[in-house]
């Protein structure tokens, strides 16, 4: 016994046992990249729920707003084509920790314009030289210049203008930072988990994948509920219910915990090692004698040989554009292509639709998405792929599968179009855009944003518009009412707030259905990456993949929000002004907002379900241009007895 210990002590073909260490665990590995995981796309499910915070906070268009949303996938997309080239070269646990630090510096950078700037100010206040803070009607005596540009002076100084510039930065190294997260954690778990437990820790990333932005909506929905200067201003100071047009929330305190959860999850790659030992489930392999020698002939084999990084660039167009001349899989990706460019624009202005159309709070907006339309498609991705297993569905019934789930998406989102209501009675703006002679002699600002809604229904953009002289406040100091309206009919009073859209009781219905679109539109997830998977062949699978996720990025990702934020802008009908130059949208016509955003999702679902049925018919085609199996032997002679016989009978009949 002792002699056996010590020959297999000296075996030099043995390597030397490993002290334990969890840091040589594979189950504590996936442990790690599941908390990194969700706390990265935390970030990125963060930032599309507090996107139109950020735009009311410091007066970006829509447009611009989609273009910081998106600006992610600039850097992922540059540099995802040297990590699929790096795979295994490098010690790919302390890339995946450098990317997690670089992601918690990009938070914290987006979160530093809170920082450097002031309080928020927003537009309701005329300041004259008597101070008058209410924003009431004072026909008296004209507004004063100089403290006017005293303002503007602040606001345009070097802190003010270059907030977008960092916010666009933050952004870009956000999405460099994820570049090796995904890609080299799937790559080292597959290499160093057993057969049996690697589905098992792919599908727990997938899942953390899934549900990461759900928490990111769920958390920006909390956050968002917090004044956003409540670490500069005392609760007496503020003013704001969140109910106003004006609210703006803590947008930046979900990036400062977002960089603490990412600095925190990124220590433990700092120790995992380049090699790890396989893990238990391998361990049968090793105790036959022929089976290290074996799996080291296998290993050699299947190593691709070294090639240079110039060698990978040149050959890289050419091996992905054979890889796009199949007509299968070009389809498929262009169809996934318009499906995903629905979901970039819908996670990023969905909730800003919902704020307007149905006059909720930007917390309850986003906590609709989060809660409810997230994990309704996670439900519908997850069942989709259930039932390609239990059936065993083959690439056609996939292609007819996905077909039949965007014609069924089509049918539940067209009714969404018709699903909202006007923009409501706002004196001056819509429907009819004109100056107001009741108040004309108040010298009310062009930069006065505070709406009120009269006692006759009617909405102004401030008191001073609606010509109201005084005001009435609670117990507490808050204003209850302004009076003395000369614009407002009948009691010539108006309560502050917006009148409202009068559509909160189509709010149910719309998420409902929007959920139930979101369910049956990711039905299709699962079996269009089961055809693309299929049909490539086997050396090309991973490039196909690395190809699609470019396409998604170039075609769909990045233009996608800015698409979306474009065609927003052009609904707007009252620009907010500040010191001169327009900031964020204060009114859109909801009519054109509603068809005009709503009616693009239907444009990306039709786009989708052409490509899936020019799949079903390339598929079709090709079934039915492969060759029929050979008859059986002698069957040849009573096919040419049964055609030599119905010749023989067909002049007979004729004649007859």
């Amino acid at each position: 016994m002792g002699t056996n210990d010590l020959n297999m002590t000296s075996d030099p073909a043995r390597p030397p046992a490993r002290r334990w260490s969890p840091f040589n665990s594979i189950k504590f590995f996936v442990f790690c990249h599941s908390l990194l995981q969700l706390a990265q796309l935390l970030v990125s499910g963060y930032m599309k729920s507090s996107i139109s915070t950020i735009e009311r906070r410091y007066g970006l268009s829509s447009q611009k707003s989609g273009l910081l949303a998106s600006f992610n996938e600039v850097g992922n997309t540059v540099l995802i084509v040297f990590v699929s080239f790096l795979g295994s070269r490098v010690h790919r646990p302390r890339f995946i920790g450098g990317g997690a630090l670089l992601a918690c510096l990009a938070s914290l950078l987006i979160a530093l314009p809170h920082f450097l700037g002031g309080p928020y100010d927003y537009t309701d206040r005329i300041r004259s030289s008597r101070d008058n803070s209410s924003g009431l009607c004072q026909s008296e005596s004209p507004l004063g210049a100089s403290p006017s540009n005293q303002t503007c002076s602040q606001q345009e100084s070097g802190t003010h203008r270059g907030v977008y510039p960092v916010l666009l930065l933050g952004q870009l190294l956000l999405g460099i930072g994820a570049v090796p997260i995904q890609p080299f954690g799937i790559s080292y778990i597959d290499d160093y988990a057993s057969k049996k437990n690697s589905p098992l820790y792919l599908g727990i990333l997938l899942a953390v994948t899934t549900i990461g932005p759900a928490f990111g909506f769920i958390s920006g929905s909390l956050m968002l509920r917090i004044y956003v200067d409540f670490d500069k201003l005392s609760k007496e100071q503020m003013e704001l219910e969140h109910s106003d047009l004006r609210w703006v929330g803590a947008w930046w305190l979900g990036f400062l915990l977002a960089a603490c959860l990412l600095f925190l999850a990124a220590l433990p790659y700092l120790f995992f090692p380049r090699d790890m030992p396989k893990e238990d489930g391998a361990q049968d392999e090793e105790l036959r004698p022929d089976s290290k020698q074996q799996q080291q002939q296998q290993q050699q084999a299947s190593q691709p040989p070294e090639t240079s990084l110039l060698h990978f660039l040149k050959s890289f167009p050419r091996i992905a554009l054979r890889t796009l001349r199949s007509p299968v899989y070009l389809l498929v990706v262009l169809a996934q292509v318009n499906l995903a460019a629905l979901l970039a624009g819908l996670a990023t202005f969905m909730a800003k639709f919902i704020e307007r159309q149905f006059t909720q709070t930007v917390s309850f907006s986003t906590m609709m998405i989060g809660g409810v339309c997230i994990p309704l498609a996670v439900l519908g991705t997850v069942l989709g792929g259930v039932l390609m297993r239990r059936l065993n569905i083959s690439v056609s019934g996939a292609s007819k599968l996905c077909t039949g789930a965007i014609l069924l998406c089509l049918f539940s989102s067209t009714p969404l179009l018709f699903m909202g209501c006007s923009t409501q009675n706002v004196a001056g703006v819509f429907p009819h855009s004109s100056a107001l002679a009741c108040s004309a002699a108040c010298g009310c600002p062009q930069e006065a944003f505070n709406p009120v809604c009269g006692s006759d229904g009617v909405e102004f953009r401030s008191p001073c518009h609606a010509g109201c002289i005084a005001m009435e406040t609670d117990t507490n100091n808050k204003t209850k009412n302004y009076i003395g309206c000369a614009c407002v009919s009948g009691l010539d009073s108006a309560s502050p707030g917006t009148c409202g859209s009068g559509c909160s009781n189509l709010l149910v219905p719309f998420v409902s259905l929007l959920g139930v679109t979101s369910f049956i539109a990711s039905f299709s997830q699962t079996p269009s990456y089961i055809m693309i998977l299929r049909t490539v062949s086997a050396e090309d699978k991973s490039l196909a993949v690395g190809v699609q996720y470019m396409l998604f990025r170039v075609l769909a990702f990045m233009p996608g929000p800015v698409l979306y934020g474009s065609i927003i802008d052009t609904t707007c009908i009252l620009w907010g002004k500040k010191c001169g130059r327009n900031t964020s949208c204060q009114y859109y016509n909801l009519d054109h907002f509603r068809q005009r955003f709503l009616g693009l999702q239907v444009v990306f679902v039709c786009g989708g379900l052409l490509c899936f049925l020019l799949t079903v018919v390339v598929l079709r085609r090709r079934a039915g241009h492969q060759e029929p199996p050979p008859p059986p032997v002698g069957s040849k002679v009573g096919y040419e007895l049964v055609d030599a016989s119905s010749e023989e009978k067909e002049p007979h009949a004729i004649k007859s």
